[in-house]
């Protein structure tokens, strides 16, 4: 079996009504389907969603979390699975763009001196409709980014401690040694709808005191956290 030149990973949690449309916009690329591997993670669903991986499961590598770990724990899990040598997140309840990985994964192979590439937005809501287009350095997100997997190895992977805005912590931690390129294409797509996890204001305000008290004298604390 050939060796994927990239990684996508989908962590899961409870999006019985989103992952069908997220892996089928990942199958639908414009891209050699055996370059890339689509890495699920199953973080014990308690609803239907086994139900929808289970239609794909010819299609994608599943790891299965016995107990519910959270976010930085699954996508570390993701990480440490994969075979590729670029890794970029696709949250299950979004879905991207049919030039999504080829357009990022031809900027990181052609130009080597580029640590990490993103790519600009769509906010769409429950039906996908297009709320507003979003460039990526004006609202950051952990999704929308290709990077090169020696270097969040070398990071250290997600701090599995941040339950919340673990995309935020290690964006900062990553710019701080690294740069990051950007395509002013929308070719992520980003729901919202009333499950969202960053729906938890509390928790969120919670953990974004603690990356002030991490990352309060890095260069790119703001710049990461609006």
């Amino acid at each position: 079996m050939k060796i994927p030149l990239i990684s996508v990973i989908v962590p899961v949690y409870n999006q019985e009504k989103y992952l069908g449309r997220c892996l089928r916009s990942l199958l639908n690329q414009n891209f050699k389907r055996k370059d890339y591997e689509i890495i699920v993670i199953n973080d014990a669903s308690t609803d239907h969603t086994n139900k929808v991986i289970q239609a794909f499961i010819d299609e994608i590598v599943l790891v299965k979390n016995k107990k519910n770990i959270g976010l930085p724990g699954s996508l570390n899990r993701g990480l440490k699975k994969s075979r590729g040598r670029f890794f970029v997140r696709v949250d299950s309840d979004d879905y991207v763009h049919s030039e999504y990985i080829n357009m990022l994964t031809m900027h990181l192979t052609i130009n080597r001196e580029i640590d990490a590439i993103c790519c600009d937005y769509n906010l769409v809501d429950e039906k996908e409709k297009i709320i507003s287009r979003e460039k990526w350095f004006e609202n950051p997100i952990g999704c929308g980014i290709m990077f090169r997997i020696d270097d969040i190895v070398k990071l250290g992977f997600y701090d599995e401690n941040m339950l919340f805005n673990e995309d935020k912590d290690l964006l900062i931690r990553f710019l701080d040694k690294y740069d990051i390129y950007n395509i002013p294409l929308p070719l992520y797509r980003y729901r919202r709808h009333n499950d969202n996890i960053t729906n938890n204001s509390k928790e969120i305000s919670e953990y974004l005191s603690i990356i002030k008290k991490k990352h309060f004298k890095s260069n790119y604390y703001k710049q990461i956290i609006k």
